[in-house]
């Protein structure tokens, strides 16, 4: 996820509580990716309808995180 900001995400990883927030929004948007590469292989049973519902909810969460990296990115000056 935003693969782009990599340095930013390290940066926040590194300095812990102040990040709980976006490292737990980070970690689920991940833990979606997971289920849905795994229901898109067959590995997991998943309907059309949960896989665009995990889908839906992955977006909002990478919408959140880059809202949170670009506010960071302007705060730190990086």
């Amino acid at each position: 996820m935003l693969h782009e900001y990599r340095d930013i995400i390290t940066h926040m990883k590194e300095t812990g509580a102040e990040n709980a927030h976006f490292l737990r929004i980070f970690n689920k948007h991940n833990e979606l990716d997971d289920k849905i590469v795994k229901a898109e292989k067959g590995d997991v049973i998943l309907t059309d309808k949960e896989v665009e519902t995990l889908k839906k909810e992955k977006l909002l969460l990478k919408d959140e995180a880059y809202g949170i990296l670009i506010k960071y990115k302007k705060e730190h000056n990086l």
